[in-house]
């Protein structure tokens, strides 16, 4: 072998190696979008309490711990604000999150953000946007997971059950947090509407939240469940069914019947 064809086959082999390099630093574990309700029908306190127990469990070493036991240890994150719509200026896009460290950092964009709520409830504009995001992203992850967390049904916006079944046909994973601290305005229950309605895909869950004392643990829990692909007990893991039993239009009847008093 000539000097020459040495130096070739020497520059062909790095080349190789840069591109297995960049393509191994866009693999991930998981991509995963929070969706984050700041609708109206939550007062500014419960809204803060929401805001903390995020950043409590971003913070949590449990939450690293998950992370690092993945297959690549690292994973990617991203988080907006929603009510009838996207709110523009909530969006913190993609973040690797591979160290404590980097926890913070991304806990620490949130905390900096000013706290503010909106009016209506669109969860299929929420889920529209997850989708779009884990879509269009750089990386690449083993699952691809939308968080969406929200305290009433969809009365904006597109009905929530075809676009959500677009984004499961997508290969995205929906799984819910349902913050019921008043009456159901779900007839079955809040929990049991994100479960017919809005969670699907391979493992997907919702947790209820009945007590804003308890939103930390529950996120935290969730976070985990999801980082790690764990799933969930029987007595949480609510997949949606083929037909739903619950009138996923209900959100939009009862708004419509609102003005028609």
């Amino acid at each position: 072998m000539t000097m020459f064809t040495t130096l070739a086959v020497l520059i062909s082999l790095s080349g190789l190696a840069s591109t297995v390099a960049q393509a191994s630093q866009g693999e991930v574990d998981v991509e995963l979008v929070l969706a984050v309700d700041t609708s109206r029908s939550m007062d500014y306190e419960e809204v803060r309490i929401q805001r903390e127990g995020y950043i409590e469990a971003l913070k949590h070493t449990e939450f690293i711990d998950a992370v690092k036991s993945g297959l690549t240890g690292r994973i990617v994150i991203s988080y907006f604000e929603w009510a009838g719509y996207v709110v523009p200026d909530s969006v913190i896009e993609w973040q690797v999150i591979e160290t404590q460290q980097d926890a913070i950092d991304f806990a620490d964009k949130l905390e900096a953000r000013p706290i503010s709520t909106q009016r209506r409830t669109s969860i299929s504009a929420a889920i529209a946007q997850g989708a779009t995001m884990i879509v269009s992203s750089p990386y690449d992850g083993m699952r691809k997971v939308i968080d969406v967390s929200g305290d009433g049904p969809n009365n904006s916006g597109d009905p929530v059950i075809s676009t959500r079944d677009k984004a499961l046909r997508a290969g995205i994973v929906i799984n819910g947090l349902a913050i019921m601290l008043r009456p159901a305005e779900a007839p079955s229950g809040l929990d049991k509407y994100y479960a017919d309605c809005v969670i699907g895909g391979p493992g997907s869950f919702v947790l209820p939240v009945r007590k804003i004392e308890d939103f930390a643990v529950a996120v935290r829990r969730k976070l985990v469940m999801e980082i790690s692909g764990l799933t969930p007990s029987a007595a949480i893991q609510k997949i949606a069914g083929d037909i739903p039993a619950t009138d996923c239009m209900i959100g939009e009847k009862q708004w419509q019947d609102l003005f028609n008093r």
